[in-house]
Parts: C-alpha cells; sequence; structure tokens
C-alpha cells in the first residue's frame, strides 16, 4: 500500500509530498515528473500530440509509480482516468486542496496547458473533479495558510501505520 496525493493543480502535492516522504522514510514518486523526464515538457506534448496521448502516457506513469512502495503524487488530471481510479482503491488517498485565493499566485505564469486561461480555468477545472477526488480520498488536507511542514507530519501521523506496516 502507498500513501497517494491527488488534488488540483496548484494545491501543493509535490512540495508536500517531498515532505512526507521525508518523513516515513519512502521515496516520492511524482507522475508528472515521471512523464517529463521520459517523454519530455508536459505543454509540448499537449500542443504536438493532444490531451489524449498525453493521458496515455500520464496512465502508465501512474501505473508504475503504484507499483513501487512510495508516497506518490498524482498529476491533477490523473484521476479522470477510470483504471486509476480502480488502483487506488489499494492505496490510501489523501486529497490535498487549496483556495482560488491561495493558488491564484501558484499558477500565475503557468505552463500548465489546461490552465492557459488563469483563474477561471482553475476555478472550472476544479468544480469538474471534485466529485472524483473526493470520492477517492480517504482524508482531505487543505494548504492555503498552514505551513506545509505542519500538514505533512499530519499526514505521515495519517497514513503511518497503513503504509510502513503493511
Amino acid at each position: 500500500m502507498n500513501l497517494v496525493l491527488i488534488g488540483p493543480p496548484g494545491s501543493g502535492k509535490t512540495r508536500l509530498g517531498k515532505r512526507v516522504a521525508r518523513l516515513l522514510e519512502l521515496p516520492f514518486l511524482d507522475t508528472d515528473k515521471l512523464v517529463v523526464a521520459e517523454h519530455g515538457p508536459i505543454a509540448a506534448l499537449f500542443a504536438e500530440h493532444g490531451e489524449p496521448h498525453f493521458r496515455a502516457l500520464e496512465r502508465s506513469a501512474v501505473r508504475a509509480a503504484l507499483a513501487e512502495r512510495a508516497v506518490v503524487a498524482l498529476g491533477g488530471g490523473a484521476i479522470l482516468d477510470k483504471d486509476t481510479q480502480r488502483d487506488l482503491a489499494a492505496h490510501r488517498v489523501a486529497l490535498i486542496t487549496v483556495s482560488p485565493e491561495a493558488v491564484a499566485p501558484r499558477i500565475g505564469g503557468t505552463k500548465r496547458p489546461l490552465l492557459a486561461g488563469g483563474l477561471d480555468a482553475w476555478r472550472a477545472l476544479v468544480d469538474a473533479r471534485r466529485p472524483i477526488y473526493e470520492r477517492l480520498a480517504d482524508a482531505s488536507w487543505d494548504t492555503s495558510d498552514r505551513p506545509l511542514d505542519d500538514i505533512a507530519r499530519d499526514i505521515a501521523t495519517w497514513a503511518e501505520g497503513d503504509i510502513t506496516h503493511d
């Protein structure tokens, strides 16, 4: 069983995941970074091949990451895949959320293709995905105004028994 962090773009899954992994003494895997390492920048993949191609590459990265014993951060849209949704049932899933006010500076000037419309695009994306995020999550943490180190400790404590002793 792994600890998997899901949530919208800009919520802090990667920064938080690294901290949680250190606390749990586990490797950290970010599926977006796995895709980029193997296939190049996500924006270029979207531009050259389209979203369906990117989602197929993402699914492969998710499958590989979940096969490892690690703390795993999924890209914001990875949860759209039905196979990924099924796979998450076998893992501890933490939903990482953030308010529009707190995310605005995090996504400003972003190269994320689905956020080209700025905060309005982010809100629409989050509203569309929220039911899936909430259905898949075992628990939720908001990164809007608490220090990430505090949140990381909370998540590590919550997950520790299940993922370090299975």
